[in-house]
């Protein structure tokens, strides 16, 4: 019996997939999650996820750098990518860091099965539209990098999109706790420390945990009271 975990942020979409899925790969346990937050816990939960599919939009997921991380720590688990974005330079993109595919939300449903059937027999999933040529695709690109140096500048507003479970880690990394006492802390897997502690390191754009604790005590002091 094959384990799916479907992560997205739209529960319309999620529900949509789904029902999809078990139609058409009967007797599979899909799990839902609608952050990241929620990956990690059905990650560390739940033995044996043969295959997770994630919207790179959902909350706590910065960017396609955080998911070397993840795919280090869960390596039996598959890894892909659903989203609405179907630039080539996006799919070339995920590909590239060793993702087993990406899903495009404008498919049809048997071509998402199909996907999902390949994924999980260990092959590479590439959608056929990769083929397409696109004047645009040169700006999309652009616009995503931009998006992303936006974010590394802005460290205080970075602090805002954490997740909670993030925020929880960030306090005690600014306290001085390793990965080790945080995750006994807060009951988690070292992996999954180390996992959040990337996550919260890119979206703040800073280099270390140094760093991250003189943002957050920053932010701390322009905000009290």
């Amino acid at each position: 019996m094959h384990r799916i975990v479907i992560a997205d942020d739209h529960g319309l979409y999620r529900r949509g997939l789904r029902l999809a899925l078990t139609a058409g790969i009967p007797g599979a346990e899909i799990f839902d999650a609608a952050c990241f937050d929620a990956v990690i816990g059905l990650l560390e939960q739940q033995a044996s996820i043969d295959l997770a599919i994630l919207d790179l939009n959902m909350p706590g997921l910065f960017d396609q750098e955080i998911l070397g991380d993840v795919m280090s720590a869960y390596p039996n688990t598959h890894f892909a990518i659903v989203s609405a974005d179907d630039s080539r330079a996006e799919i070339l993109k995920a590909l590239s860091i060793g993702l087993y595919g990406y899903i495009v939300k404008s498919q049809k449903d048997e071509e998402v099965v199909l996907a999902v059937n390949e994924m999980l027999a260990g092959r590479i999933y590439v959608p056929a539209l990769l083929s397409r040529t696109s004047a645009g695709q040169g700006q999309q690109a652009h616009a995503f990098t931009e998006r992303f140096a936006a974010r590394r500048r802005d460290g205080i507003g970075g602090l805002a999109k954490l997740t909670s479970r993030q925020k929880e880690v960030l306090k005690l990394m600014a306290e001085g706790y390793s990965n080790k006492e945080i995750a006994r802390n807060l009951e988690i897997a070292e992996a999954t420390t180390k996992i959040h502690a990337a996550a919260i390191m890119r979206e703040l754009g800073v280099r270390n945990r140094t760093e991250a604790a003189v943002l957050l005590q920053s932010w701390l002091a322009n905000n009290e009271g």
